[in-house]
């Protein structure tokens, strides 16, 4: 069961955990999965530990239940607002009579290019090597075995907010489980809802969660901008609420009824019985008046999401497109016209292909196995699943070494 990979996506409404691996035909496999609701994150923040540890017990379980088997470790992922990613670049020069490249020299490179400066409240939790060079040659992804007289790596230093990464492992932890790795979030997503050609030109990728938006731009093939605005599709239901004067439970039930973000996509605008929140009676209310606040809130989510981009200092070519995911927005129509409205730019609604899975609440967790399963192929990447219990005398190592024996499975 090694190639099995436990992965979990704790989000600001839910926490997703799927239980999986990829096939021969790279298609993933579902074995189990699990949801739960999440009421110990705001706005994509761990505010209560021992909350967001019991929704992540109760999601693991039930991918348990329908896998069969019990969950030791597991991948996590970690979003835009908690991290910063660093451009690196560090080169060796091969020291062996025959300059032949070994796992050696690229342990050592890997620990070279992670020296960066870094502010104390921020710790390194990742590295992603883009390509190595070899005596000039560039886009070289596994240098071991060839020859050269100097090895250059360009890479992504992921470094992540410390209090944040802490109130994650402690949650983690608190449900009884090992962290295997931090995945960001994006190269996750990226990874399975973008296409080569939509990475090379240039897409911006919004996922549209419960409480938090995610904003990455990939460009020439990278990751070049990732960051979080603290809106989602649960202010789409506030705002129905609020405008409407009708309780949140039923915003939420006619949001998904109709499931519409544009008022000319109506094709019967009837009236609905709801209930008055303040008089406690039923009233009349026409569709396009529900529609009419989804649509301003999904336009401003977008507008805020083009402002963040640009004023981040990329630039908004007209060579890219709009990438639109997550479940705050995936099963609303008229969501991609809004974002070609924002951004003048082509828009689509991403999707994705697993054995035995369809929802877009899943997207992040099955992203996370295709990525995990894509980076580390060469050995061993599997999540712990066994009933036995974790072993709390294991050796501790630094930070920095379990980062690079983690990349190590690159090679």
């Amino acid at each position: 069961m090694d190639d099995i990979i436990v992965s979990i996506d704790i989000g600001t409404s839910k926490v997703c955990t799927l239980i999986g691996k990829v096939n021969n035909a790279n298609n993933i496999e579902i074995i189990g999965s699990g949801i739960a609701p999440c009421n110990g994150v705001k706005k994509g923040i761990i505010v209560d530990v021992e909350s967001t540890s019991r929704s992540i017990m109760e999601s693991v379980r039930n991918a348990e239940s329908e896998a069969g088997m019990k969950v030791g470790s597991a991948y996590i992922n970690i979003i835009g607002m908690h991290i910063d990613v660093i451009r690196n670049k560090s080169w060796l020069n091969m020291s062996s009579d025959n300059r032949e490249i070994t796992r050696k020299d690229v342990d050592r490179l890997l620990q070279e290019v992670c020296y960066v400066d870094l502010t104390e409240d921020k710790q390194i939790i990742d590295v992603v090597p883009h390509q190595f060079i070899i005596d000039g040659y560039d886009e070289i992804m596994d240098p071991i075995g060839m020859m050269g007289v100097k090895l250059e790596v360009e890479a992504d230093i992921i470094a992540g907010k410390i209090t944040s990464v802490r109130n994650i492992v402690r949650s983690v932890e608190k449900a009884g489980l090992k962290i295997d790795g931090l995945i960001a979030e994006a190269y996750a997503s990226g990874h399975i809802l973008l296409t080569p050609e939509e990475k090379e030109m240039g897409t911006i990728l919004i996922d549209v969660g419960g409480g938090v938006t995610n904003v990455a731009v990939f460009k020439n093939k990278r990751l070049v901008f990732y960051d979080s605005i603290p809106v989602g599709g649960d202010h789409i239901t506030n705002d129905i609420s609020i405008g409407l004067k009708i309780p949140y439970s039923e915003s939420e039930k006619i949001k998904r009824q109709y499931e519409l973000a544009l008022s000319s996509l109506i094709k019967n605008d009837q009236l609905i019985t709801v209930s008055d929140i303040n008089d406690n009676k039923r009233k009349s209310i026409r569709i396009s008046e529900v529609i009419e606040v989804i649509e301003a809130r999904v336009y401003e989510i977008f507008l805020l999401c083009k402002n963040l981009v640009q004023e981040s200092g990329i630039s908004i070519d007209s060579g890219m497109n709009v990438v639109l995911t997550g479940g705050g927005i995936s099963y609303v129509d008229g969501n991609w016209q809004l974002a070609e409205e924002v951004f003048e730019l082509p828009a689509r609604v991403a999707s994705f292909k697993a054995v035995n899975l369809e929802k877009p609440e899943y997207a992040v967790a099955a992203g996370m196995i295709m990525y995990i399963s894509s980076m580390y192929s060469r050995e061993k990447s599997g999540s712990t699943i066994s009933e036995q219990k974790v072993d709390k005398t294991e050796k501790k190592t630094g930070l920095l070494d379990k980062i690079i024996e983690f990349f190590r499975r690159l090679f």
